[in-house]
C-alpha cells in the first residue's frame, strides 16, 4: 500500500483521488515494519499536504501528520528517526550563534549539549572563567570536575547546559559579532529536544487558502521569456505576520540542518507574499538593515505550496541583475520544479527589475557539490537557456551536445561536469551585458575604500567614520542626518567613504547629489528592494561605481 501511495501521490485527475483516500485510510492504522517505511509514509503525507487532490485528501493528510508522533510504528522506531524533522524527533546540529540564541529564547530548556559528540570540550573548559563571575574562579581553579559537570553546575537545576553556554556567550564581547565569533569557535554539538511547540516538518505550514490539484502536473520546461511576462499578486504583510513567516523560514532551515543568513536575520517589516496562483506563493523576506551588504541587496524567498514550505530561493540583486540560488526540498523534487523556476525569475524581475540572471558554480555542481553534479544541475539550467561566458565551457558544451545527438544514451561524465560547473552561467532575454553580478569585481570598490581610509586615518577608523560622515553630508548638502532613523544613519556612516571617492561627484548637480542621498537612505529603509531600483535609476552613480570596479594598478 505504501509503495502504491508513493507511485500515485503525484498523479492527479483520472480517478486517482478515491484510491489515494483508500490507501491513506488503510495506512492511517497500519503498522509499518521499519523506520525507513515510517519515514517514507511521512514524506508522502507531506507531499500531499502541499499538493492535495481534494478537501477530503487534504483533511485526512492533515490529521495523520498532526498526530504522527502517536503512531505505534513511529514510537517503535523513534530513535532511528532522529534528525528527520518528524514530529516528536530531536535535531542534532552545531547551530550558528544567532540561531542558537533564537532557539534558546523560543524554547527554553530544549537545547542541550551533546557531550558524547563533543570533540573539543577542552576549549570550552579553558573559557569557563569568561562565562562565570570572578567570585567563582577559586572553584574553577581548584575544582576537579570534567567540562560537562562544570557546565551543569554553573547552569544550575533550572537551566539547560545548552541554554547556559548560549546565553553567557552572548555577553562576552563588546558587539554581537564578537559574541557570535566566540560562541561559534566552540563548535558546540547541540540537541534540540522535541516538544509540544518545537519545529517539526510534520506540522510546518502557513495558514493559506488551499488550491486542489485536479489535473496532471505541468512538467514542461518553461519558455523563460514568456515566464518573465507573468505577474504575481503582491500581498503586503504586517509585522506580526512577517514575524510568523520569518520564524517559519528559520524553522525550515533548522529542520534540514542548514542555516541561511537571509532567514536568520530576516526583517519582519520587510516581508511580502507574492501569489502566483494555483497555491504557489513566495514569501519574499528582506534582511535587517544592520545585516545588509554594502552594495548588493540580498533577499530570500520561502517557496510555499498551499502554505507548506517546499523550498527556498536566495537572491542577490545589483545593477539590474540578480544572482539566484534555487532549492527544492527533497520531498518535492521533480514534479513542477521547472515551472516554479520560471516563476522565480518572474518574481525576481517584479521585485528588483532585473533583466539578467546569474547562477553561481555551487548551484551547478561546482565547489564540491556532489549532489548537484549527480543530479545534472548544469544541464537543467542549460536546457532553460543559461550559458557560460567562458569560451572553454562553451566548447565543451557543444562537444557534449554533438555526442548526445549521435548517441541518445550518452551522459556527460561527472569529471567533465565538475570542470564546467566551476564557471557562472547567465541568461538574459535581451542583449548581454558585462556590468552584472558575477562579472563585476565588486571587491575592488572595497579595496579602494580601504586605501582611502588607510591613507587618511591609519588605525583610527572610528575617527574616519565620524569625519567621512560629516564631509559627505557637507558635499551633498545634507542637514540633520543625525535625526534620521537609526538604520538610515547607519547606512550614511557606512556609505560616506564611498560617497567621498566617487569619481566626479563634486561636479554632480544638486539634484544628482540629492538623488544619491536618497539611494543611501533607501539602503536603510524598510524595503531594501527600493534601494535596488533607486540605484539602478541613478545613471551618474552607476557610471561612477563602474569606474571604481576597474582593476587597481
Amino acid at each position: 500500500m505504501l509503495a502504491e501511495l508513493e507511485r500515485t501521490k503525484s498523479e492527479f485527475g483520472g480517478g486517482h483521488e478515491p484510491r489515494k483516500l483508500e490507501l491513506l485510510t488503510a495506512l492511517r492504522t497500519a503498522r509499518l515494519p521499519s523506520a525507513d517505511a515510517v519515514l517514507r509514509l511521512h514524506e508522502a503525507l507531506c507531499y500531499l499536504r502541499a499538493v492535495p487532490d481534494s478537501e477530503a485528501v487534504h483533511d485526512l493528510v492533515g490529521v495523520m501528520l498532526d498526530s504522527f508522533d502517536t503512531r505505534r510504528d513511529f514510537r517503535v522506531h523513534r530513535e532511528e528517526l532522529a534528525d528527520t524533522g518528524i514530529l516528536g524527533t530531536p535535531i542534532h546540529y552545531s547551530f550558528y550563534a544567532d540561531t542558537a540564541r533564537w532557539l534558546s529564547r523560543r524554547f527554553p530548556g530544549a537545547l542541550e549539549i551533546d557531550w558524547d559528540e563533543y570533540e573539543d570540550d577542552e576549549l570550552l573548559y579553558s573559557r569557563l572563567d569568561l562565562l562565570a563571575l570572578w567570585s567563582e574562579t577559586p572553584g574553577l581553579d581548584e575544582g576537579e570536575f570534567d567540562t560537562a559537570d562544570w557546565v551543569r553546575r554553573l547552569a544550575g537545576p533550572h537551566t539547560s547546559d545548552g541554554d547556559f553556554v548560549i546565553q553567557r556567550c552572548a555577553r562576552v564581547g563588546r558587539t554581537e559579532a564578537e559574541c557570535s565569533r566566540f560562541f561559534e569557535e566552540l563548535e558546540l554539538p547541540l540537541r534540540l529536544a522535541p516538544g509540544a511547540a518545537t519545529p517539526a516538518r510534520s506540522t510546518a505550514r502557513l495558514d493559506r487558502p488551499t488550491h486542489y490539484q485536479t489535473s496532471p502536473l505541468d512538467r514542461r520546461r518553461p519558455d523563460l521569456k514568456a515566464a518573465l511576462r507573468q505577474r504575481a499578486r503582491v500581498i503586503d504583510c504586517d509585522e506580526r505576520t512577517g514575524r510568523r513567516i520569518v520564524d517559519l523560514a528559520r524553522e525550515a532551515m533548522v529542520l534540514r540542518h542548514r542555516d541561511l543568513d537571509a532567514f536568520a536575520y530576516g526583517d519582519p517589516r520587510d516581508v511580502r507574499l507574492l501569489d502566483c496562483g494555483n497555491g504557489l506563493e513566495f514569501a519574499v523576506i528582506g534582511m535587517q538593515p544592520e545585516r545588509r551588504l554594502m552594495l548588493e541587496s540580498v533577499y530570500a524567498f520561502l517557496t510555499l505550496k498551499n502554505g507548506v514550505p517546499i523550498g527556498y530561493v536566495l537572491i542577490s540583486a545589483f545593477f539590474g541583475s540578480s544572482e539566484i540560488a534555487y532549492n527544492v526540498f527533497d520531498t518535492w523534487r521533480g514534479g513542477e520544479a521547472a515551472l516554479v523556476y520560471g516563476w522565480v525569475l518572474a518574481v525576481t524581475q517584479q521585485v528588483f527589475g532585473s533583466d539578467t540572471f546569474t547562477i553561481y558554480p555551487y548551484q551547478l555542481g561546482g565547489g564540491g557539490n556532489q549532489e548537484g553534479l549527480e543530479s545534472g544541475s548544469w544541464w537543467f539550467y542549460q536546457k532553460l537557456g543559461f550559458r557560460a561566458r567562458d569560451a572553454g565551457v562553451l566548447r565543451t558544451m557543444n562537444r557534449e551536445l554533438a555526442k548526445m545527438k549521435r548517441d541518445r544514451s550518452h551522459r556527460t561524465p561527472i569529471a567533465t561536469l565538475a570542470e564546467i560547473a566551476e564557471h557562472n552561467v547567465y541568461w538574459c532575454p535581451g542583449r548581454d551585458r558585462d556590468d552584472v553580478i558575477g562579472i563585476l569585481p565588486l571587491g575592488n570598490i572595497g579595496l579602494r575604500i580601504t586605501d582611502y581610509l588607510a591613507e587618511r586615518f591609519g588605525a583610527d577608523r572610528e575617527r574616519a567614520q565620524r569625519v567621512c560622515a560629516a564631509e559627505a553630508a557637507q558635499l551633498c548638502g545634507v542637514r540633520g542626518w543625525q535625526k534620521w532613523s537609526p538604520a538610515e544613519r547607519l547606512m550614511w556612516q557606512r556609505w560616506a567613504p564611498l560617497v567621498l571617492i566617487l569619481p566626479g561627484v563634486d561636479k554632480w548637480t544638486r539634484t544628482e547629489r540629492k538623488a544619491l542621498v536618497a539611494v543611501v537612505r533607501k539602503k536603510g529603509g524598510r524595503r531594501e528592494s527600493d534601494y535596488v531600483r533607486a540605484l539602478d535609476a541613478h545613471k551618474k552613480l552607476r557610471s561612477a561605481l563602474r569606474r571604481l570596479v576597474k582593476p587597481i594598478g
